[in-house]
């Protein structure tokens, strides 16, 4: 987190039991799992570098659109962000050069679709979305599905976790080794469940042909006579020893603004943990308001701010309590950032219709 040391204050991480039953009972369902692999061999839509999107902020090396629909789509809103560079140190997952994205759901006609992800191909610019879901078992023991209902303000990629942020919640981690495909022939795409009708048996998952389920939650606490940490960010210090996620808040008028460091398990990727079990992380006060996203790169913190939907991004870059603005260094509507060291670039994402980029940065334009 810098030179800024901060204490460890009454905020912490409680660690759910694994749904591995639920998940597996999932897997019988739907014939097994698959892999990213195999994923990454069938991702069905496709994005385009766009001139457009480089043009909106300075600091924009390469910016790539969505497809047609993905960008203007009313109901799906992109989120969090990160790459095969937090995997895993080589920058690829299985060979490939890989962006994934999260996204949250507005309720449309009291239908609340919860959030997802997206897997995007750097080389090839092909992506596919999964949908994040809750296997249910009920008391006779029929197992269901249930959308993940959380904002998905940040994502991190570390071993085979992807750790979502889930605001008050925590946030929540899925296990790559548990995605699945779905034979759903998107003909309910307004349903989600385990269907038995007619002697047969179906899943439905909002047209999504591949879900990913939630295995562990990272339940948030507070001490009394302290203010709740919001998870609204998420990222990966891997320059710390060991290994940092780190998160933040969003915050504006009188809310918090804190920046909060958990320290990562290297043989599971996992927060530590004391000997009570609990993850508890060191905190630090920014007084910035409207961060969306935060990441340690070269020893110093970069901090994206959103304008609103017309004006383009800033970037704040320093240690907490002495940031520096960087102005209309990013498109309309920043996002959570994520850092790729090898080719020394910031990623984001941006959230508007028709204004919804995945873009890079070079890190060096901040120095």
């Amino acid at each position: 987190m810098g030179d800024q040391g901060g204490p460890v204050v009454g905020v912490h991480l409680e660690r759910s039991e694994e749904h591995g039953d639920r998940i597996d009972q999932l897997a019988d369902r739907l014939g097994g799992r698959t892999t990213v692999a195999e994923l990454l061999g069938d991702l069905k839509f496709t994005a385009s570098d766009s001139w457009r999107g480089r043009m909106m902020g300075r600091a924009v090396q390469r910016a790539i659109a969505f497809d047609a629909h993905d960008q203007a789509d009313p109901v799906w809103w992109p989120q969090g962000i990160t790459t095969s560079a937090d995997a895993d140190v080589t920058g690829t997952v299985a060979g490939r050069r890989v962006v994934v994205t999260t996204w949250y759901a507005k309720p449309v006609d009291g239908i609340k679709r919860g959030s997802r992800l997206t897997f995007l191909d750097l080389d090839t610019l092909r992506y596919r979305h999964v949908l994040l879901v809750d296997p249910v078992v009920d008391d006779q023991g029929r197992l269901t599905l249930s959308p993940v209902k959380i904002h998905a303000g940040g994502l991190v990629w570390a071993g085979p976790w992807l750790h979502v942020a889930a605001t008050a919640r925590g946030f929540v981690s899925c296990h790559v080794g548990d995605l699945m495909r779905v034979a759903d022939d998107n003909a309910r795409p307004d349903e989600i469940g385990v269907f038995d009708e007619d002697g047969s048996s179906r899943v439905s998952s909002f047209g999504h042909h591949y879900v990913l389920p939630v295995r562990v939650a990272h339940r948030a606490f507070t001490d009394e006579g302290h203010v709740p940490l919001r998870y609204s960010f998420l990222s990966l210090d891997r320059a710390a020893n060991p290994p940092g996620l780190l998160a933040g808040e969003y915050g504006r008028g009188g809310q918090s603004t804190r920046l909060a460091q958990f320290e990562l398990d290297l043989e599971t990727w996992l927060p530590q943990t004391d000997e009570s079990g609990l993850s508890r992380p060191v905190v630090h006060e920014t007084g910035r308001v409207q961060m969306q996203g935060d990441v340690v790169a070269r020893g110093r913190h970069h901090i994206s701010v959103s304008q609103g939907p017309v004006s383009p991004g800033a970037i704040f870059t320093g240690q907490p309590g002495r940031l520096r603005r960087h102005r209309f260094a990013t498109p309309m509507g920043p996002e959570d950032l994520t850092y790729w060291p090898a080719t020394d670039t910031l990623w984001s994402v941006s959230e508007w219709p028709r204004r919804r980029w995945i873009y890079s940065m070079r890190r060096s334009w901040f120095d």
